[in-house]
């Protein structure tokens, strides 16, 4: 993956955890692979959370492990592993991972919506 403002601000952000003062938080971690591989054809291994404040994981994007319903493609080939949690008990559903600045884009705007959603 080329190397770019948004890639740039995403690994930057790696290891940040953010408390709102309802007591929600979230965490960010994302780090370069040595190399991009099937799975993470971007090169970048990424787990950015929200949580409530009973610590659960109620928000989710990652590519740490291929969602349940992905998990062999064509011919038995593994597919991306990128996806989402959508709340707490979902085990992953698809994402469509196009850059960084999207995954970030995508994370922010719906952890605005979930906490709108609290008021």
């Amino acid at each position: 993956m080329a190397r770019n403002k948004g890639l740039d601000t995403l690994l930057s952000l790696d290891g940040l955890t953010f408390v709102y003062p309802n007591k929600y938080w979230y965490k960010i971690e994302a780090y370069l692979l040595d190399e991009p591989s099937k799975e993470r054809p971007h090169g970048i291994r990424y787990n950015l959370t929200l949580h409530d404040n009973h610590n659960t994981r109620i928000f989710g994007m990652d590519n740490k492990h291929v969602p349940p319903n992905r998990r062999r493609g064509f011919h038995g080939q593994l597919v991306e592993y990128d996806h989402t949690h959508n709340d707490a008990y979902d085990k992953g559903s698809p994402y469509s991972f196009v850059d960084a600045e999207t995954l970030v884009k995508d994370f922010f705007e719906r952890v605005d919506q979930i906490l709108a959603e609290l008021e």
